[in-house]
């Protein structure tokens, strides 16, 4: 064994640290924003897309049912699979209406001084593949883990780096692997509209 293995191990060991702990540092800054409080007098709820606790990706509610179908196949495909390694996959946040997706914006902007910081996190409702029902942020860890390590087979792929609930489709990960990620969403094209 050489000398310089003990320290690669170490420096290997803290990166995995640094990496799990920004995880579990995001974790808790989506589940406060994917669970709103809205402004008294509001009508948003849950047809607008606002998911209760324990939601899963089999249930029949605006944010589940409103997905893209094919996404939706997807998503129910691997989430049996999972379920074989006795995982579930429980439904954070999907579909959202515009007004749902700007209120989600807004409390970013005031959670993190600015838009641009913001945007680091949450879409504008013209961007956000949330609206369109393109994506889906799936909540547990371990559902995660399974997805990051499986999800290609479905289809299924984290698009940013500093999220590691949210998924989309791309029907090409099957037979090619998913695509690299974005840092954040500040460096995918898409959001730049």
């Amino acid at each position: 064994m050489s000398a310089s293995a003990p320290s690669t191990g170490r420096r290997t060991f803290r990166a995995a640290l640094v990496v799990a702990n920004v995880a579990i540092i995001g974790v808790f800054i989506h589940q406060s924003l994917a669970f709103p409080s809205f402004p008294a007098g509001s009508t948003l709820g849950e047809t607008d897309g606002a998911v209760p606790d324990g939601v899963t990706v089999f249930d029949d509610i605006p944010a589940v049912a409103n997905l893209d179908p094919a996404l939706l196949v997807a998503l129910r495909k691997a989430a049996r699979d999972a379920a074989d390694d006795g995982v579930k996959f429980f439904v954070n946040s999907g579909w959202r209406t515009p007004a749902y997706q700007e209120h989600l914006l807004q409390e970013a902007v005031s959670k993190y001084g600015s838009e641009k910081e913001a945007a680091r996190w949450v879409a504008t409702p013209t961007t956000s593949p949330h609206v369109s029902g393109q994506a889906i942020d799936i909540g547990r860890s371990d559902a995660t883990a399974w997805l990051s390590e499986h999800g290609s087979r479905y289809g299924l792929c984290q698009i940013y780096d500093n999220e590691p609930w949210h998924y989309e489709l791309r029907p090409e990960a099957v037979t090619r692997g998913c695509p690299p990620r974005y840092a954040d969403p500040t460096h995918d094209p898409r959001m730049q509209g």
